[in-house]
Formats: structure tokens, C-alpha cells, sequence
């Protein structure tokens, strides 16, 4: 059954992004975050305490609690910049540069960790790099009057893509010693302050009394999707290998893509589908090593 699970998490990862896009027409970026983590906080402590993981809390020493602190701040400056780099770009264009976190993740772990660089993951690393860009390319019937617009959404997904990698890495090292599903009901906690405080700061949070009940409606699906992805992906990991459930989970680009295009008719170009190409090939690649 650990195959269903992980294609299950890959569905709900692919459909958050398409229902987050949704959720944000005209809602602030931050604020729609800010409710978001809610619904998915629940679903964290839910899983905690269904596993019976809570017991370990009192084990946890300041280190690693320091570490999750770190890491849950590093995951809450990666949703903030990946819903507001949605607002301003195309789905097509985000989620690729997102999901390349995995090229910087393998990186910093050699550099932090002392993980190998076989050749296999160096050819992983390039063909997931190569395609990236090609996704991200501009198309050719794009006029010179989107190019800053672009640049913005741009800074913010590669942004998302560096706290991503940096989420992984501190996650690592903070969860060592402690039970995954405590360790991510922890982190999304700190999440949670984060991203409310963030809109108190900006002085943001009389928007979320304006927020449309439509949109209002999609950020808490949003939110469920991710919940539910998380449930499949833990559930995963404890019956199937790590080694082919990772992989599999990443590939809910080709989910998101599916459904923007019938959503939000984004289409892929020629070039765009040979980065995705690229991308799904290093990734399964990545997974057989």
C-alpha cells in the first residue's frame, strides 16, 4: 500500500500549489500564508497525536529544539516567498524553481553534512538544473513590457528554493533525535507565529476580514491538500523506502502542471517540455542510486 501513499502525497502536493494560485487572485500573499498554516498546523498535531509521538516531547534537548526553531523559520521564509513569487509569476514558471530545491539541498549537504557526490547525483544534479531553466525561459510571444514584472516573481521563487534547501538541511540535523511527525507539528508551529507575524508587522491583518469567501474557501483547501499531503507522505515513508518515496513525492510538478493547464490554461512550450523532460528524468534518476 506504501505506493499509494506516496503517489496520494504527490497528488495533494501538485493540487496545493493549483488551489494556493487560486486562493491569492486578490488576496494578499502573506495573509493568505498566514491562514493556510493553520489548517496545516492542525493537521500536524493531528498526526502527532495519533502516532502518540507527543510522549517525546520532553526528551528533546535545547539543541535540537534550536535546530527545529531554525528549521520551522527557514520553512516559514520559504512559504512566504513561494506564495508571493505565485501571485506575481505563472505556476509553470514557480513551482520548477521550487522544485529545484533539491539541486541546492544536495549541495549543502555536501558542504554542511559531508554527503558523497557520486557521479550519478552530479548527472541528477544537471539534468534537474538544465531543465529548470528551460522551464523558466521566457517565451518567445512575451513582450519587453514583462520582463520586470518577471524579474520580481523571479527573486522571490529562487528565494523560496534557498530557505527550501536550508528547511532540509536544519530539519536534519533538528530531527535526529526526535520523531519526524513531532519534529514537523514543531516547525509548523514556528511557521504559524511566523506568518501572523509577519502580517501584524505589515499591518496586513484587517485584510483578512476583506478576503472573498471564494478565495477565502480555496486557502483553506489549499491548506487540506497540504495536510493530506503530509499524512500520505509520512505513512509512506514508514512502510516504503525513503529512496523511491522522496522521488516520487517530488514529481507532483507533473500534477501541478497538469492542472494549471486546465485551470488557468497554462501551456507548456516545446522548450519547457524538454526542461520538464530533463527534470523528471534526474529526479527518477536520483531516486535508483
Amino acid at each position: 500500500m506504501w505506493i499509494f501513499y506516496a503517489i496520494g502525497s504527490s497528488f495533494f502536493a501538485g493540487v496545493t500549489a493549483v488551489l494556493a494560485k487560486c486562493g491569492i487572485r486578490k488576496t494578499d500573499s502573506d495573509v493568505a500564508t498566514a491562514i493556510r498554516t493553520i489548517v496545516v498546523l492542525l493537521f500536524s498535531w493531528l498526526m502527532v497525536f495519533l502516532t502518540g509521538a507527543e510522549t517525546g516531547m520532553a526528551q528533546i534537548s535545547g539543541r535540537t529544539f534550536l535546530f527545529l526553531i531554525l528549521s520551522g523559520l527557514a520553512t516559514g521564509a520559504s512559504w512566504l516567498c513561494y506564495f508571493h513569487a505565485l501571485q506575481k509569476g505563472d505556476i509553470n514558471r514557480v513551482v520548477p524553481i521550487d522544485k529545484s530545491s533539491t539541486v541546492l539541498t544536495i549541495v549543502l549537504a555536501l558542504i554542511f553534512l559531508g554527503e558523497g557526490m557520486s557521479w550519478k547525483k552530479a548527472l541528477s544534479v544537471i539534468l534537474i538544473g538544465a531543465g529548470t531553466l528551460l522551464m523558466i525561459a521566457p517565451k518567445a510571444a512575451e513582450g519587453q513590457e514583462n520582463h520586470t514584472k518577471g524579474r520580481e516573481w523571479l527573486v522571490y521563487a529562487v528565494l523560496s528554493a534557498v530557505f527550501a534547501s536550508l528547511t532540509a538541511i536544519l530539519g536534519k540535523i533538528g530531527i535526529q533525535h526526535v520523531d519526524s511527525n513531532l519534529g514537523t507539528a514543531i516547525r509548523t508551529t514556528v511557521v504559524l507565529f511566523m506568518a501572523w507575524i509577519m502580517v501584524f508587522a505589515a499591518g496586513k491583518q484587517r485584510e483578512v476580514k476583506q478576503i472573498e469567501k471564494g478565495e477565502f474557501g480555496f486557502l483553506l483547501l489549499s491548506g487540506l491538500a497540504t495536510g493530506a499531503s503530509w499524512l500520505c507522505y509520512y505513512r509512506a515513508l514508514q512502510e516504503g523506502p525513503a529512496s523511491v518515496v522522496v522521488p516520487i513525492d517530488k514529481l507532483s510538478i507533473l500534477v501541478t502542471i497538469l492542472f494549471s493547464a486546465v485551470v488557468f490554461g497554462e501551456k507548456l512550450s516545446k522548450k519547457a517540455g524538454v526542461g520538464l523532460g530533463c527534470m523528471v528524468f534526474g529526479t527518477v534518476w536520483l531516486a535508483f542510486q
